[in-house]
C-alpha cells in the first residue's frame, strides 16, 4: 500500500533564501516561511505562528531564490522529508522540512488601479519547470555528503 504524503501550505518568507551547490552538481535552495493560525480564546483573537523551513532543488530553487524575498507571500505544495545526520557528537539528529515540488508567488507590488486588494498567487505558466515529485532527490541526501554540505 502506498502513502499518502502531500503538503500544501501558504505563508511569508522570513529571510531571503539561500543557494548551494552539492558535490553531485544539483541546485539547492532552502528558505523558510511564517504560516499564521488565529483562533478565538474567550473573547480575544490570538494568532498562532508556525516556522517551516522549505528546501527546493534544480529549476525551482532558481526561481525561488530570483523571487522570494523576505516577507513575500508564498503558497507551496510539496512533500515532508526527514533529514537525518550525525552532529560532532556522533549523536543522530533529524529534522522535519517540506520538499517544495510547485511554487506560486503573490504579488511584491499592487497597484489600485489593478485591483491590488485582491490580488492571487500566480506563476506565469512559461516559468513553472515540471513537478519535482518526478526526480528522485533522496540520492542527494546519502550519508557521504559532507556536514557543511546540509543546511539547517
Amino acid at each position: 500500500m502506498k502513502h499518502l504524503n502531500s503538503v500544501i501550505l501558504e505563508g511569508n518568507c522570513v529571510r531571503d533564501p539561500q543557494v548551494t551547490i552539492t558535490s553531485h552538481g544539483k541546485t539547492l535552495c532552502t528558505f523558510s516561511i511564517a504560516n499564521s493560525r488565529y483562533y478565538k480564546s474567550n473573547e480575544n483573537f490570538v494568532e498562532d505562528v508556525s516556522f517551516i523551513d522549505v528546501q527546493t532543488w534544480d529549476k525551482w530553487a532558481e526561481i525561488v531564490s530570483e523571487k522570494c524575498k523576505k516577507g513575500r507571500g508564498v503558497r507551496i505544495v510539496g512533500r515532508l522529508k526527514q533529514l537525518r545526520w550525525h552532529d560532532s557528537s556522533n549523536k543522530t539528529r533529524s529534522k522535519i522540512i517540506v520538499l517544495a515540488e510547485h511554487i506560486d508567488f503573490k504579488p511584491e507590488t499592487h497597484k489600485p488601479e489593478q485591483g491590488a486588494q485582491n490580488a492571487s498567487f500566480y506563476t506565469p505558466k512559461s516559468e513553472m519547470p515540471p513537478m519535482q515529485s518526478e526526480t528522485n532527490y533522496d540520492a542527494d541526501f546519502d550519508d557521504d555528503l559532507p556536514e557543511e554540505e546540509l543546511v539547517f
